[in-house]
C-alpha cells in the first residue's frame, strides 16, 4: 500500500499538489449535471449575477480539489477517507483558472478505540494562478497507522 501513514505525518507539514486548468466547457458540463444555476450555464445571466461573469460551481471546485489531492495533494495510505469539516467559497473559480492545491497537517491524533488507524485535520487551500483563494477547506480525514512489519 503506497501512501503515508499517521506516523508519518506531522504538524505543519505541507504538500502541494499538481495543476488542473479549468475552462468554460468544464464549467458548463458539471453545471448542466449537477449545479444547473444559470451563472454557471450562461455567460448573459453570469454576467448580470452576483459574480459579474460565469463562474463555476463551489462543488465543482470541490471536486477538482478532491482529484489534486487524490493524485497527490495528500499522499495517504489507503486513500482519503473524509470524517467531517468546513468549506467555504470566498471567491468565484473562473474560465481560464488553473487551479493548485495545498494542503498543511493541522493536528495529528490516533484513535483511541481504533488501533490501527487515527485522524488527521488539515487545512486545504485551493488557488488560482494568481495565488487567489478559491476555496478554504478544513478537513478531518482518517489516516491508517503504519502495520506491523
Amino acid at each position: 500500500m503506497s501512501g503515508l501513514y499517521l506516523e508519518d505525518l506531522t504538524v505543519g507539514r505541507r504538500f502541494v499538489s499538481a495543476e488542473h486548468q479549468l475552462d468554460v466547457e468544464q464549467i458548463k458540463a458539471f453545471a448542466g449535471r449537477f449545479d444547473p444555476q444559470p451563472f454557471h450555464l450562461d455567460e448573459a445571466a453570469a454576467a448580470a449575477s452576483l459574480f459579474g461573469g460565469l463562474a463555476a460551481s463551489g462543488w465543482h471546485t470541490a471536486a477538482i480539489t478532491m482529484r489534486l489531492l487524490v493524485e497527490g495533494g495528500l499522499p495517504l495510505a489507503g486513500g482519503i477517507v473524509g470524517a467531517g469539516g468546513e468549506i467555504a467559497w470566498p471567491q468565484p473559480t473562473r474560465p481560464d483558472d488553473v487551479l493548485t492545491v495545498e494542503t498543511e497537517v493541522l493536528e495529528v491524533r490516533p484513535s483511541r478505540s481504533r488501533p490501527e488507524r487515527g485522524l488527521v485535520t488539515v487545512r486545504i487551500v485551493t488557488r488560482n494562478q494568481r495565488g487567489e483563494e478559491l476555496q478554504v477547506a478544513t478537513m478531518k480525514a482518517v489516516a491508517l497507522r503504519r502495520p506491523p512489519d
